[in-house]
């Protein structure tokens, strides 16, 4: 499920020095936001943007199916498979010598 204001809402808050963000109240009430929520963190590297998605049933029940069929799996494995090359490749680069594992 995704949440859509009716108009653009502009809010500002700060970070503790812990790196915390109070979301506030009127913004927890109307996406059902409460004490011990999960919240999803995604940040957006080419806009800068943190994207904030409270778990909620809601979202679950949104998810359901969305990756039935997907070889998720496999996708996974070949992406830790290339990472592992990129970094046997960079310490190659610089002479240190790696352990290579399959």
């Amino acid at each position: 499920m995704c949440y859509h204001f009716d108009m653009a809402v502009n809010m500002e808050t700060t970070t503790t020095t812990k790196g915390q963000v109070v979301i506030p109240s009127s913004v927890r009430r109307r996406l059902g936001i409460k004490p011990g929520t999960r919240i999803q963190v995604e940040v957006d590297e080419n806009t800068s943007q943190i994207i904030l998605t409270p778990i909620t049933r809601e979202y679950i029940k949104s998810m359901a199916g969305k990756y039935r069929g997907l070889p998720l799996l496999e996708d996974l494995m070949r992406e830790r498979k290339l990472d592992r090359e990129r970094e046997d490749h960079k310490f190659d680069n610089i002479g240190i010598k790696s352990k290579k594992t399959k």
